[in-house]
């Protein structure tokens, strides 16, 4: 196991790197989607993979990446969680950029994950969990829409699969996670003078660190 995660983090290092570069290529006003994607991938392939400073995305993605491999049942469920690290650290970075969550990456995500997980065992329990909190997410982006984007909402469906696939437990406290978090950054703009009661910051950044936190639960059966 020990020898697992060493290499899980070695690797999350290059994947970060690689999802650092990807994720320059997008800004806040896309224009074409379809171009921006296709520009930033090639960005992406020709970039050495080395980290650098600050190290920052490098180091969470690695991070991220050995806490998969430590805490996800290995197989299917292991590969999808792998897949999503990595799409999940340049949806981070291009969020905190820009406040967006690109579909050309949210989406082809689903039919990646649904496969890996197919074969799992633990499908219906994952396909049922991503339903509920995507529809969760949905039903509070209609409530308050200036409170979450729909690129919130599509992150909340593959959240809501990933964790599932683990537990539903692991659902929920993803769920519940993100919220809590992005709470207590509000709070500390608040505490620091660097935002007001109605300040906004983009949320993708805490669904992921809710998602990572789901899966520090015990697996369920």
């Amino acid at each position: 196991m020990a020898f697992l995660i060493v290499a899980a983090v070695v690797l999350g290092l290059v994947a970060g790197s690689y999802a650092r570069a990807f994720a320059a290529g997008f800004g806040a006003d896309p224009g074409d989607h379809r171009r921006e994607a296709a520009d930033a991938l090639r960005a992406a392939a020709a970039t050495v993979p080395l980290p650098r400073p600050p190290y920052l995305v490098e180091g969470a993605t690695a991070a991220a990446a050995g806490l998969v491999v430590w805490r996800v049942p290995g197989g299917w469920v292991l590969a999808a969680w792998l897949c999503a690290v990595a799409a999940g650290a340049a949806l981070a970075v291009i969020d905190v950029r820009t406040w967006r969550l690109p579909d050309a990456i949210t989406l082809p995500a689903y039919p990646v994950v649904l496969a890996l997980l197919a074969p799992s065992g633990r499908f219906l329990t994952a396909l049922a969990c991503g339903c509920v909190l995507g529809a969760l997410y949905a039903v509070l982006w209609f409530i308050r829409p200036t409170g979450l984007g729909l690129g919130d909402v599509k992150l909340a469906g593959l959240i809501g699969l990933l964790t599932g696939a683990v537990g539903v437990q692991a659902a929920v406290v993803a769920g519940i996670g993100g919220y809590v978090l992005g709470a207590v950054y509000a709070v500390g703009l608040l505490l620091t003078g660097r935002g007001t009661r109605t300040s906004e910051f983009p949320f993708g950044p805490f669904m992921l660190a809710g998602a990572l936190a789901g899966v520090l639960l015990p697996v369920q059966g």
